[in-house]
C-alpha cells in the first residue's frame, strides 16, 4: 500500500480523498490507531462531507477488525466527540472531517482519555505505525453500536452559562451547510433569541460558500443578510462547527483576538485572577486587557494544540486564537464553537453598546492578516531576518517575535509547506503598512 505521509500534520490527519486519503489508507489507520492507544473501546463521529461515509466504514472497520467496539455517533459536531471521550468515559475517539478545508479534502481528528479530560493524538504520531509493511493480526471481530449524545451535549453547556442574562436579541448564523445546521435549531428551542439561519441545509458540497470564513468573500452573504434584516449581529461557522466567527451589527468580521477578548472579560468578571492562554500572533491588545482587568495573560506557539497545553500547563480557564479556536477548562479544555456562542450571546448582553463599538474600543492597535512567502529554506531566512532586526527585543518562542516600542512582527515557519508566515502590528496604520513594505522587500530580497 503505498501512502502519502504528508497527510499525517502536526495536528491530525488530513487531505485529498481519493488521492491522498482513502477507503484502504483509512482501514490501516483504523487498525494503527488501536495498535498506538491500547483502547478497548473508540466512539467515531463524522461530518456531513461526501466522502465521510466511504472513510467511517473503512476506519471503523480496521479498528473492529483489532477486536474493538465502535459506538457510532453518526453526523455529529467535533465537540460533541470530546464530550463523549472527556465526560462519557469512552477510552478514545476519532472524528472525520477536515474541519474548515475545500469540499476535496476529508481527514481524521483524533483523541485519547486523559486525567483533563482528553488528549490530543498528532497525526505524526500515527506514522510509526502505519508504515509497518506487516499486516496486523485480525483479532476477534468487535461490533458497531450506535449512540447519540447531542442532547447530553446541549444539557452540559447550557449548565456552564445563565441562560436569563441573556437579551432577546435578532441574530444570523451562518451555517455554511456544516454541522452546525444540525445543532442550531435545537439550541434556539432554549435561548430567548431570533436566530435568522443561513445555510443550514447539511451538504458536504459547501454549494454557498467556503467552509473557512477567515477566506476573503466568505462572509458577505451573511454580512447582506444582517444589514437587510437590521440584525443586531452575526455568527459564522466552519464545517466541523469549531470555530465561530462574530460578524458585527455593519456587516464586519470581528478578529479571533478581539473575540478572545469578549470571551476573557467574561470570564475574568466570574474568576478574578485566573490565567487566559493566547497565541503570539494575537494582537499585543490581547495580554494588556487581561493584565488590565486582573488576569494572567499566556503566550502560546501557534496552534489549538499549544493553547490547549498551555491553558493546562497554567491551570487556566480559558484559550483562544486568531483562527477562531476557544477552548475551555470547564469543557474538559476542549475548543467549542456553541459554548462560545452561549458565552457571547451572555457577554454581548451586558453591554449597552453595539457589538462594533465594544470591538473598536479592544482594537487600539492596527495589524493584518498574515503574509505567506514560499520559501524553501525557512530557517536560513529567518536567520536573516533576526540579523536585521537584532536591536529590537528578540523572542524565539515560535519562529522569531521582534518587538519595538511602537511596532511588532513575527515571522515563523509552517508546519506542513514550504513557506514562511510574517504577522506585523503598529500603533498606527501608517507604521503599519511602512514597516509592511519594508520586511515584504527585505524578504524577497533575500529569497
Amino acid at each position: 500500500m503505498k501512502v502519502n505521509f504528508s497527510i499525517f500534520k502536526s495536528y491530525d490527519i488530513r487531505g485529498i480523498y481519493p488521492k491522498d486519503l482513502n477507503e484502504e489508507i483509512a482501514y490501516k489507520i483504523g487498525q494503527s490507531f488501536i495498535e498506538y492507544t491500547r483502547a478497548k473501546n473508540v466512539v467515531v463521529g463524522r461530518d456531513m462531507r461526501l466522502s465521510s461515509p466511504a472513510l467511517f466504514e473503512a476506519l471503523t472497520k480496521g479498528i473492529t477488525d483489532q477486536g474493538v467496539d465502535v459506538y457510532n455517533m453518526g453526523e455529529i459536531p467535533t465537540e460533541c466527540l470530546y464530550f463523549a471521550v472527556g465526560f462519557k468515559g469512552f477510552e478514545a475517539g476519532v472524528m472525520i472531517t477536515a474541519s474548515h478545508n475545500p469540499k476535496e479534502y476529508n481527514g481524521f481528528k483524533m483523541i485519547k482519555k486523559s486525567d483533563n479530560g482528553f488528549s490530543m493524538i498528532r497525526g505524526k504520531d500515527l506514522i510509526d505505525a502505519v508504515s509497518k509493511e506487516d499486516s496486523l493480526e485480525i483479532k476477534s471481530k468487535g461490533i458497531v453500536k450506535n449512540i447519540d449524545v447531542i442532547q447530553d451535549y446541549l444539557n452540559h453547556i447550557f449548565s456552564l452559562v445563565d441562560v436569563k442574562r441573556i437579551k432577546p436579541f435578532k441574530v444570523v448564523v451562518d451555517a455554511g451547510n456544516g454541522m452546525s445546521g444540525k445543532v442550531i435549531p435545537l439550541m434556539e428551542k432554549r435561548l430567548p433569541i431570533k436566530i435568522i439561519p443561513l445555510n443550514f441545509e447539511l451538504d458536504g458540497s459547501f454549494p454557498a460558500h467556503l467552509s473557512n470564513f477567515l477566506e476573503q468573500g466568505v462572509t458577505d452573504q451573511i454580512s447582506e443578510k444582517i444589514k437587510s434584516e437590521k440584525a443586531d449581529f452575526g455568527l459564522i461557522f466552519d464545517g466541523d462547527a469549531d470555530r465561530i466567527g462574530l460578524v458585527d451589527e455593519k456587516g464586519s468580521l470581528i478578529k479571533g483576538d478581539m473575540t478572545l477578548l469578549f470571551l476573557a472579560k467574561y470570564f475574568l468578571k466570574k474568576n478574578p485572577g485566573s490565567a487566559i492562554a493566547y497565541n503570539l500572533i494575537c494582537s499585543k491588545a490581547v495580554p494588556e486587557f487581561i493584565g488590565k482587568w486582573g488576569g494572567k495573560p499566556v503566550k502560546t506557539k501557534v496552534g489549538f494544540v499549544n493553547v490547549k497545553e498551555g491553558l493546562l500547563e497554567n491551570n487556566g480557564i480559558l484559550g483562544g486564537e486568531l483562527s477562531t479556536h476557544y477552548c475551555y477548562k470547564d469543557n474538559f479544555y476542549g475548543d467549542s464553537g456553541f459554548l462560545t456562542l452561549l458565552i457571547l450571546l451572555s457577554t454581548i448582553s451586558g453591554f449597552d453598546k453595539k457589538v462594533s463599538e465594544m470591538a473598536e474600543e479592544l482594537s487600539p492597535y492596527f495589524k493584518e492578516s498574515e503574509i505567506n512567502f514560499e520559501i524553501e529554506d525557512k530557517e536560513g531566512m529567518i536567520n536573516k531576518v533576526k540579523e536585521k532586526y537584532s536591536d529590537g527585543k528578540q523572542d524565539y518562542l515560535d519562529g522569531v517575535t521582534v518587538e519595538y516600542k511602537d511596532w511588532w512582527f513575527n515571522i515563523r515557519p509552517s508546519n506542513t509547506e514550504p513557506l514562511i508566515r510574517l504577522t506585523i502590528e503598529a500603533d498606527t496604520q501608517e507604521l503599519l503598512e511602512e514597516k509592511k513594505k519594508e520586511l515584504t522587500a527585505l524578504v524577497n530580497e533575500l529569497k
